[in-house]
């Protein structure tokens, strides 16, 4: 059970509660971005200089951008507390990037990978039809089916003198004691089974003498480490071509498994549910994009935010104060000086590792399954994920392309992920482009005379779809009082914003989309909270009512620059 919120987003926390909050966020965080590091650098056969510095910029980056999230400066953070570290999703291709062509690949990749999640940021109003669940949901699957092999390979590794045999011992060890937690234990004790798990896993390598500490001993307790940037491999090659688009269709991704991640956070952050305010959501993305970026800069695997972390945090604490955010930044910031720490985490053997990385891959791949399950599974989404899964989880791994046309398009064509998400792309795309229900669309000026041009159009669409006089009567209601909450009480500067509305017909529904620019107040708020306002409320809260009264369901997604009110409307009321 959560803890009720005591210190909301806005709130101002006592320094000591956010000082403690802050430190445990840190210590939550540490262990997956260490660990995650160390196993791309690692499976990607680099050295321990470039480990320690991956490690030490990747908890600078993300203790500065967790204390960025939580500011919201500009279009820069979403205003609560949201944790950053080193991605999963990433581990796959970043080994294969870190084996082509070393950090400097790998850094060039990310990069240019990051220029795709920024711009997701500023399009995620045109793109919310493109990339759907179904699409985000399948391609999360295949990235955990790619990130498999790396774990698996993990898991076989012993080090010292240890037999062959005791890799699987430590590996079973480590799973049994994070599965039997986050199954059964609950409250703080699952957000650390990790941990514990881990813990447990370096108990049973230390008892088969396969736990060697002779790099903690010769760290320092304080220090910075002597490698630094990687640079850039400014002249690409082919393997680097062949890797782009899989880079760049896992940022994609994991872009909009981030919205889920932010949404998830700003509900936790608030004592009452609101509506989700899609500038505070955006303002994540772009940190997020700007961290892929720094890491990039960096030469170290991505960094975007620790959903989970975030909210298991806010909801055993019930502390969501920005200050708290803040104090986790600058603990991560200060872990990043503490090489004898970073070097306890690091000296965790493979097979722990891998295990660890085992349940992160399971749950990766049950977030996407969730995903999907979140937009509905009829027949056609069905057979949209099946194939799509079944295609890129066969050719994962196989060299199916390379065989027959070699060259750079043939690697690039035997990644499952990137196959598998394509072909949801087009599916869906196809999907969408054969329904008998296409929208409607009106482009027109957002004033008064707007009226006229929008009650014609409802009323011709309602016409068609056969509906009675009453149910005509309630959608053109429904679009008149919609169209009133977004005209603005004073003419804006630069003229009048434009609107387009869509229609879609849908069963015996009719579904209304307004895409305008401004108004700051949220109008599913203002539907919501209407029994808190007077009952001698002016014009205003008079058409809330109304279209509360014809309309039933109303979402508004609030972005930068951009309103979205979707209208449900039904034909019999």
């Amino acid at each position: 059970m959560s803890a009720p919120i005591r210190f909301g987003s806005a709130d101002r926390c006592p320094l000591p509660t956010a000082a403690g909050v802050g430190l445990q966020g840190a210590i939550f965080a540490l262990a997956p971005l260490v660990l995650v590091v160390a196993i791309t650098a690692r499976a990607g056969g680099q050295d321990e200089a470039y480990l320690s510095w991956a490690v030490f910029a990747a908890l600078i980056i993300a203790g500065g951008l967790t204390a960025l999230q939580a500011a919201r400066f500009a279009r820069f953070g979403a205003g609560h507390v949201l944790i950053m570290g080193t991605t999963p999703n990433f581990v796959a291709v970043s080994v294969l990037a870190l084996k082509a062509g070393g950090p400097a690949t790998l850094a060039s990749l990310v990069v240019v990978s990051s220029l795709f999640y920024l711009a997701l940021a500023n399009w995620l109003p045109a793109l919310r039809r493109i990339i759907t669940p179904v699409v985000s949901g399948t391609a999360l699957m295949l990235i955990a089916v790619a990130i498999l092999p790396v774990a698996i390979g993990q898991m076989r590794q012993v080090q010292g003198d240890a037999p062959d045999s005791a890799a699987p011992i430590i590996a079973l060890v480590t799973l049994a004691a994070i599965i039997a937690l986050a199954l059964r234990a609950g409250g703080v004790l699952r957000l650390w089974s990790p941990l514990i798990g881990i813990a447990a896993g370096c108990v049973a390598a230390a008892a088969f003498g396969a736990y060697d500490l002779e790099a903690l001993a010769d760290a320092a307790w304080v220090g910075v480490p002597a490698a630094g940037v990687a640079g850039f491999d400014l002249a690409p090659d082919a393997q680097f071509l062949a890797l782009l688009p899989v880079f760049v269709v896992i940022t994609l991704v994991g872009a909009v498994k981030n919205i889920g991640d932010s949404i998830a956070a700003q509900q936790a952050s608030q004592r009452s549910p609101r509506a989700t305010d899609f500038r505070a959501v955006q303002g994540s993305l772009n940190v997020n994009g700007l961290g892929v970026l720094l890491s990039g800069l960096a030469g170290t695997p991505p960094t975007t935010v620790y959903s989970a972390t975030s909210v298991a945090l806010i909801n055993l604490t019930g502390v969501a104060a920005r200050n708290a955010g803040y104090l986790t930044g600058v603990f991560l910031v200060a872990l990043a000086f503490l090489p004898k720490l970073t070097a306890l985490l690091l000296a965790i053997p493979g097979a722990v590792l891998g295990a660890y990385i085992l349940t992160a891959t399971g749950l990766l791949f049950a977030e996407g399954l969730r995903t999907i399950a979140r937009d509905g599974l009829d027949f056609p989404r069905m057979l949209v994920v099946g194939i799509s899964f079944a295609l890129g989880a066969g050719i994962e791994q196989q060299s199916v392309f390379t065989d027959l046309i070699g060259g750079t398009w043939g690697p690039l064509l035997d990644n499952g992920m990137l196959v598998g998400a394509l072909t949801a792309v087009a599916l869906t795309l196809f999907l969408d482009a054969t329904n008998p229900r296409r929208p409607s669309r009106l482009k027109t000026e957002l004033g008064p005379a707007a009226l006229a041009e929008v009650d014609g159009f409802v009323q011709a669409a309602a016409a068609r779809a056969g509906w009675d006089p009453k149910g005509v009567s309630r959608l053109r209601s429904a679009a008149e009082e919609t169209l009133h909450s977004l005209m603005p009480d004073e003419r804006p500067p630069g003229g009048k914003p434009s609107l387009v509305l869509n229609l879609r017909p849908a069963g015996e529904f009719i579904e209304l989309e307004f895409v305008a620019a401004f108004e700051d107040a949220n109008l599913e708020d203002r539907l919501a909270h209407l029994e808190e306002e007077s009952a001698d409320a002016g014009h205003d809260q008079i058409s809330m009512r109304l279209l509360g009264h014809y309309a039933a369901a109303v979402q508004h997604r609030k972005y930068f620059g951009l309103d979205v009110i979707s209208v449900q409307v039904k034909a019999r009321g």
